[in-house]
């Protein structure tokens, strides 16, 4: 009686399941879908980062490839990405005695997506994200490693509302 319920459970499990792609960071992605296409996003900011174009794609690509079963083509995905990076900025966030003491990287990308398997998924919105740093730090020493940072939150965002729907 016991295997039996077991063996029931399991096959319920099983069922449901393979309904959707799920995968353990709670992605649900529709079983249609087998490809993701993100082109490139230019830097279309006022001030412009030479590396932030290509390192922004390329976490939004990884995040994709790491997280989900879908197979990066180079265009036409079930589902795509695509847009610009419009901001790029350092400003001062805490002023102490006339002087910024600390500093904020802000970056704000445009992303259009297109779901071709449920098109009741399509968005375009701006996310943006930003990291505080000291002001007494070398921005040229430490600009790299704010933008891997923002980056990593930006692609975070946009695979939440691309896959798990938040």
């Amino acid at each position: 009686m016991i295997r039996k319920v077991i063996f029931g459970l399991g096959l319920i499990s099983c069922l449901l399941l393979s309904a959707c792609k799920i995968s353990f960071t709670g992605a649900s992605i529709s079983p249609d879908a087998k490809t993701i296409s993100v082109a490139f996003f230019a830097n279309n900011a006022p001030v412009v980062q030479p590396t932030l174009s290509q390192s922004f794609t390329e976490a939004l690509r990884d995040i994709f490839i790491s997280q989900t079963t879908l197979s990066l083509i180079s265009s036409n995905g079930d589902l795509s990405f695509e847009g610009a990076i419009t901001d790029y900025r350092i400003s001062p966030v805490a002023i102490q005695a006339d002087v910024a003491s600390s500093n904020r990287l802000s970056i704000t990308v445009n992303v259009i997506f297109t779901n071709q398997k449920d098109t009741t998924k399509d968005f375009e919105q701006n996310f943006t994200r930003f990291v505080d740093f000291p002001s007494s730090q070398n921005l040229t020493s430490i600009e790299g490693e704010l933008i891997r940072q923002v980056n990593e939150q930006l692609v975070q965002d946009i695979f939440n509302k691309a896959v798990i729907n938040w």
